[in-house]
């Protein structure tokens, strides 16, 4: 393993797997996906791509749903994995399910996830989260001044537990209250900001 997560790549260290959720359509914000929203220069789910990729994450599989079509021909996803969630209308959760599916049986033995509305959140605070693996029962999380977010990692051995409790708009957050003993808090305060992109007022973090 290298000794620096930051620019490890998916050839040396294929273990633990990137996970982005973009399938949210936006409702708060008239109805823009939140995919397609523009950030330096591009889409922020380009954005959020690179960010696990530099963050030392690979393979970097992507879950689309609202105007999936429209991502697909604006986004540079190439090297990515793509699944379309037919089922995004009915929360996070549902996104979360699918991805985990797409994942189990490509021998990942964890994964880190991250929101396409956080572009806050950077390649500094993945490589920690990520460097905090130690087996296939790894749980860990980012913190912001000792306050649980994201981005979150689980090793495979959890994804059948964390998907069968995968409802709504909750994604995993039942899950981690139950487990909250096991998970492993890393510290990212220090780079990282855990806004979300959910509103008008929101874009202003939009650069």
């Amino acid at each position: 393993m290298t000794s620096n997560p930051l620019h490890s790549s998916p050839s040396v260290n294929p273990g633990v797997a990137g996970l982005l959720l973009a399938a949210g359509g936006g409702r708060r914000l008239g109805g823009r996906p939140k995919a397609l929203l523009e950030h330096r220069g591009g889409l922020l789910v380009d954005h959020a791509v690179r960010v696990l990729r530099d963050g030392g994450c690979g393979p970097v599989h992507v879950v689309l749903g609202a105007a999936a079509d429209d991502v697909r021909a604006g986004a540079e996803l190439s090297g990515c994995a793509v699944t379309v969630n037919p089922e995004w209308t009915e929360g996070m959760g549902s996104s979360l399910r699918a991805g985990l599916a797409a994942l189990a049986g490509t021998g990942a033995d964890a994964v880190v996830v991250l929101l396409v509305d956080q572009p806050g959140i950077g390649a500094g605070a993945v490589a920690r989260v990520r460097s905090a693996y130690r087996s296939r029962t790894s749980l860990a999380a980012a913190s912001y001044a000792g306050e649980r977010g994201h981005p979150v990692m689980f090793g495979a051995d959890l994804w059948a537990d964390i998907s069968a409790g995968a409802v709504g708009d909750q994604g995993a957050r039942a899950y981690l209250r139950e487990h909250r003993d096991a998970i492993t808090l890393v510290e990212c305060s220090d780079v990282a900001q855990a806004y979300d992109i959910d509103t008008a007022e929101d874009l202003s973090h939009l650069e």
